[in-house]
């Protein structure tokens, strides 16, 4: 699924090609997304001018002239810049045509992703209204992780998942942010130390910016703006490694579930 590195590594891409630019036409292949997308959304575009890109936790934003679009991933989806013309594929369910004669085509085999127009300010939108601090904020330090651990049975991967505690950290990074912290997945929030819980927010911010340097994680279907593959899973330390020796220890890298979803974790290095 792609997640903040891969949401951020598609934006960076796609601002200097689509700041300035003023919407042609949006062109609907599939409306039935993840919610459909409304049959008067493409004159509500047309001849508007893309302001500047955003993103909020995992969800990308083109902000416009009047309101804001906001495109969600999914589980498979990627967002590229294509010539106009050039011949769809399998899973292209939409295309925003700019005045520059490209597109950002959207392509998702699965349709867990979405396209939504929100007005006015984009932040105050049901979907991101509540969602905790960006990773990289001043909010996310070593005090607020701390703070809002104690007491907290949860165990701490599960913790790091929670949007409404700090966005952006889905399965992957936040395993392999407790392996660089050293912090068994299946701890309780509440046990973690001031030094451990110091170690993680640094661990987390140094994964996530690593990720986005590499292009993001590209496990199957994720692809950057350009239609490039994700590099970081070259620098994976444990998520899919299940049996494989430790990069530090040796010893085998152990796979489990937590909460519906694979954990890998290092039965040496993480405590």
């Amino acid at each position: 699924m792609p997640e903040l590195p891969e949401v951020e590594t598609t934006r960076r891409g796609l601002a200097p090609h689509v700041r300035g630019r003023r919407i042609r036409a949006l062109r609907v292949y599939e409306r039935r997304l993840r919610w459909p997308v409304p049959a008067g959304l493409p004159a509500k575009l047309a001849r508007q001018r893309i302001l500047s890109t955003g993103r909020r936790g995992k969800y990308l934003l083109l902000h416009l002239e009047s309101g804001a679009l906001s495109v969600h991933l999914g589980m498979s989806g990627n967002l590229r810049l294509v010539p106009a013309a050039s011949p769809r594929v399998r899973h292209d369910h939409f295309d925003l045509v700019l005045d520059s004669g490209c597109a950002l085509r959207f392509n998702d085999p699965r349709r867990f992703g979405s396209l939504l127009y929100l007005r006015g300010d984009p932040l105050a939108h049901p979907l991101l209204a509540h969602l905790g601090p960006e990773p990289f904020s001043r909010e996310f330090d070593a005090e607020y992780l701390w703070r809002i651990t104690r007491g907290r049975r949860v165990a701490v991967k599960q913790l790091l998942m929670n949007s409404r505690l700090v966005v952006g950290v889905g399965n992957i990074y936040a395993s392999e942010a407790l392996y660089r912290a050293r912090i068994r997945p299946q701890r309780a929030a509440r046990t973690l130390t001031r030094p451990e819980v110091a170690r993680l927010v640094r661990a987390v911010r140094t994964v996530l910016e690593s990720a986005i340097r590499a292009g993001g994680t590209t496990l199957r279907d994720y692809l950057g703006a350009d239609g490039s593959p994700g590099y970081f899973r070259q620098r994976l330390y444990v998520y899919e490694r299940g049996g494989r020796p430790c990069r530090r220890c040796g010893r085998p890298v152990r796979a489990t579930r937590q909460g519906q979803r694979s954990t890998y974790y290092c039965p040496g290095c993480q405590k």
